[in-house]
């Protein structure tokens, strides 16, 4: 079995596009997922799963379960514990000295186009920094994320992709559960 992490963008949110998390879980035992856990309201899924299948394909097979349960368009993003654990040790603001309070980081569903990426990190939010590795924007927010620029709408717009945030606590923990 392969132990996945669904992370969803946008539930439960202000009240909004909400789906509770046993509805979640029963959704993902039906989709012949195992071991699943939830964690926190905000749509994080850890499971573990037989399938093959690419990350993109399983995450994009939870949305249309997500649409036809709940009609909601929910963008999911999958990812491996190897994955996550990678992120975590590539994150260029993750220091011994570092707030973790500052940190974020957005989970993009594909590694985006090389001229978009190169475009975007041409440009300067300072003083919140960010830096694209692979599928992952690393955010470093001097202030409050939700007083920054780089929101989950700023890189889905300028690198033509899906993508959800999540705070480097929810990050670590993820992967401590995973295990």
């Amino acid at each position: 079995m392969n132990t996945k992490i669904a992370i969803l963008r946008g539930i439960n949110v202000g009240g909004k596009r909400k789906i509770l998390m046993a509805d979640l879980k029963e959704l993902m035992g039906n989709l012949d997922y195992h071991n699943i856990q939830t964690y926190i309201q905000s749509g994080n899924v850890i499971f573990n799963t037989v399938e093959k299948l690419p990350n993109k394909e399983i995450g994009e097979n939870i949305e249309k379960a997500i649409l036809k349960q709940f009609d909601l368009e929910v963008p999911v993003i999958v990812m491996s514990l190897e994955e996550i654990k990678n992120a975590i040790a590539k994150n260029p603001f993750y220091k011994a000295d570092a707030d973790i309070n500052k940190l974020h980081l957005t989970f993009l569903n594909e590694v985006p186009d090389q001229d978009k990426r190169v475009h975007i990190e041409s440009l300067d939010y300072a003083p919140d920094q960010f830096k694209i590795i692979g599928q992952n924007a690393f955010i470093y927010c001097e202030d409050s994320y939700h007083k920054s620029k780089l929101t989950n709408d700023f890189f889905e717009k300028k690198l033509k992709v899906k993508a959800t945030t999540r705070n480097w606590k929810t990050v670590l923990k993820l992967c401590e559960l995973s295990k």
